[in-house]
């Protein structure tokens, strides 16, 4: 009941466009939005994703709502013992529903949800869980995970404390003044890094109309560059860039 009321009035508060779960997370707020479809069109993939990232950030409504989506096979396969395994981190912080759904599943068959980030992404992440939080986020950038890991891959490999000569910095290599452009705050942050570059690759893909090959000159040499030569600038950094980036990509289009 606890859960019900607490859902209607989430949903109340979202249609007359009031802020819902006060004090809670963004990706919270979106996730609920994308699954329920207020706000938009319903989408569970999405709900899955941003729960995903919630649950990172200590929102502990996260594991109930991951728990049912798997459960009843909305935006993932179906899968009990995954579905087990969030319902018991939800009961074990404190969740009343998750507890009651737990009871009666049983707690025998739980296993975890490989597909979910199991810590936050740190100062000196692996780039196995790099890959995994590119999983969740790019999509909200409208962008296809294995590009921006061919980036990634490009500017960084993956080293958060990478510094170019130039003076860009982290994953995916942002200068300074790009960071501000975009809104991060601490560039030496490899998620707020990410975001930033995923940002200005989202931002380049509208400006360039959706052209790979002007989109990755654009990141590598500035959209300026790619103006003044009214397509990839011949430079022979930028254009080995993006024959790299493109050939991976293109490997990897399966």
């Amino acid at each position: 009941m606890d859960r019900l009321v607490s859902t209607l009035l989430s949903l109340a508060l979202l249609l007359t466009g009031v802020p819902a779960l006060a004090g809670g997370t963004d990706h919270l707020k979106k996730a609920r939005q994308a699954e329920t479809g207020l706000g938009g069109p319903r989408d569970y993939q999405r709900a899955y994703r941003l729960y995903c990232l919630a649950s990172l950030e200590g929102e502990s409504d996260a594991y109930y709502y991951l728990g049912w989506l798997t459960l009843h096979g909305r935006g993932v396969p179906a899968d009990r013992g995954i579905a087990v395994g969030w319902f018991k981190r939800g009961a074990k912080a404190g969740d009343i529903t998750s507890g009651n759904v737990l009871a009666r599943l049983g707690e025998a068959d739980a296993k975890r949800d490989s597909r979910c980030p199991s810590r936050p992404l740190g100062q000196q992440p692996a780039p196995a869980l790099v890959a995994q939080y590119v999983a969740l986020l790019a999509p909200e950038y409208d962008l296809d995970p294995r590009l921006v890991l061919a980036v990634i891959r490009a500017e960084s490999n993956f080293d958060p404390r990478a510094r170019s000569p130039k003076g860009a910095i982290g994953l995916m290599q942002l200068m300074p003044q790009t960071a501000k452009r975009f809104g991060v705050k601490n560039i030496h942050d490899p998620l707020q890094n990410l975001l930033g570059g995923m940002a200005y690759l989202k931002w380049l893909t509208g400006h360039f109309g959706g052209e790979l090959p002007l989109i990755l000159a654009g990141y590598n040499a500035g959209e300026n560059a790619v103006a003044q030569y009214n397509g990839v600038p011949p430079y022979r950094e930028t254009r080995g860039y993006v024959r790299r980036i493109v050939r991976e990509y293109s490997r990897n289009d399966t």
